[in-house]
């Protein structure tokens, strides 16, 4: 192994371990692995220019609108009238309240687009609420931060968009697109848990609500869930962009969160908007280092040695799959989607396209392979803010989410050899 290579892996990994923040360590990392190839001036100046070329792209532009679009609808009281409209859907069976928080938790990360969003809003109703009715509070907590991954599926996402540019122009609208399947899978496997887990328990029956009631609840919920169908029904209809769908979106949450809802204030939109440069800000500088990065492994020849490496052990597609499947699982315990998605897609795409898969198919098999890091120990940022949520600990909420881990699992797998459930509804809009 040479030595430029042995300084990224020891140089990252240490960073890691001392709780440097990720992107932080990822340019580190990268520059100290350049002036062991490079001279120094040139390696500071690559670094600079692969961080501004990693960043300029139009593509791009849709993640703060989006970011945007969902602080918005956070803050304009989305979570409580998703809640309610889920319980008129699954609130009725026994264990109801876990059904809706996956349920909720699906529909609010969804219009969100955010893991971290869907974990706060729903779970600061929904785990003081289960409390409340009996529900432990491990298995409370798991429920919210396993549901809360869905959205990263089910669009719009904004690491679909990063995958994206990682693999070097995936159809952002096709990927949006397959992401529905794979996503209700993931919860329809979550609820199935909730069910058995909740026989088990013996918890309560929800109350049935009644149909004038029920359609009250519908009715406040209908201009909420209409940002799925305006924002990706305008992309397949042709009417705009992703990136210009993404503005579309900001200004409904705008018009539905101040106007219609009058959840939000106007002076409240100074902050909301300062959080969106923040929340840029560091997706930005974790696209940007991840680039540089990539361009550092790809100069080393990195990714072709892996390449050689796993086609050399083994030429089964089903075996090769299982590993990069592997590696990507410890990736993302303590890894974030963001860096991991810039800087692995360019190591395993070009083998799995030797294998016969899409980019599109292995665009969202790596996307929900990283979701279950999300909330995996140690350093699942989900996960933490899950447990801040329900007030208890990693090593408590672990045994509780060992269920959920292997539902989760189960369908990575068989989104990862039944390409059709990614596929399908790609191909019947044209794509």
């Amino acid at each position: 192994m040479e030595l430029s290579v042995i300084v990224l892996i020891v140089s990252f990994v240490t960073l890691l371990l001392l709780s440097v923040p990720i992107a932080i360590a990822i340019g580190i990392t990268t520059i100290l692995t350049m002036l062991f190839t490079i001279p120094p001036d040139p390696a500071i100046t690559t670094v600079a220019q692969q961080m501004a070329t990693g960043i300029n792209s139009f593509a791009l532009l849709a993640i703060p609108f989006f970011i945007l679009s969902g602080l918005l609808m956070g803050r304009g009281g989305i979570a409580r009238r998703l809640v309610d409209f889920a319980k008129v859907l699954v609130g009725m069976f026994p264990g109801g309240l876990a059904y809706v928080n996956v349920l909720a938790c699906m529909f609010f990360g969804a219009i969100s687009g955010s893991a971290a969003a869907a974990t706060s809003a729903i779970g600061g109703f929904m785990v003081p609420m289960m409390n409340k009715e009996g529900y432990e509070k491990n298995f409370n907590t798991a429920v919210t931060v396993t549901g809360a991954t869905t959205g990263l599926l089910i669009p719009p996402s904004n690491v679909l968009i990063v995958y994206s540019l990682a693999s070097g122009g995936v159809s952002i609208a096709a990927l949006f697109i397959a992401g529905y399947l794979p996503g209700i899978l993931v919860g329809l496997g979550l609820m199935g848990v909730c069910a058995v887990v909740a026989l088990i328990k013996k918890y309560p029956v929800g109350e049935r609500v009644g149909f004038v009631d029920a359609l009250k609840k519908l009715l406040d919920a209908i201009p909420s869930l209409l940002l799925i169908v305006i924002v990706i029904g305008g992309i397949i209809a042709g009417y705009f962009t992703a990136t210009e769908a993404s503005a579309v979106a900001v200004l409904y949450s705008l018009l539905l969160s101040v106007l219609f809802y009058r959840e939000v204030k106007i002076k409240q939109l100074p902050e909301i908007l300062l959080k969106t440069v923040e929340t840029t800000a560091i997706v930005m500088l974790l696209i940007g280092t991840s680039k540089a990065m990539s361009w550092i492994l790809s100069y080393e020849n990195i990714p072709q040695n892996i390449s050689a490496a796993l086609i050399g052990f083994s030429e089964s597609k089903f075996v090769i799959l299982l590993m990069i499947n592997l590696i990507l699982l410890i990736v993302g315990t303590f890894m974030d989607m963001t860096p991991a998605i810039l800087i692995f897609t360019p190591i395993f795409l070009p083998i799995v396209t030797q294998l016969g898969i899409t980019p599109l198919h292995f665009g969202i098999v790596m996307v929900l392979n990283l979701c279950i890091g999300l909330c995996t120990p140690p350093v699942g940022s989900v996960l933490f803010l899950g447990c801040s949520i329900g007030k208890t600990t990693i090593a408590r909420v672990t045994k509780s989410l060992l269920p959920f881990y292997a539902v989760m699992v189960a369908a990575l797998l068989l989104v990862t050899y039944i390409p059709w459930i990614a596929e399908v509804l790609p191909r019947a809009f044209g794509y």
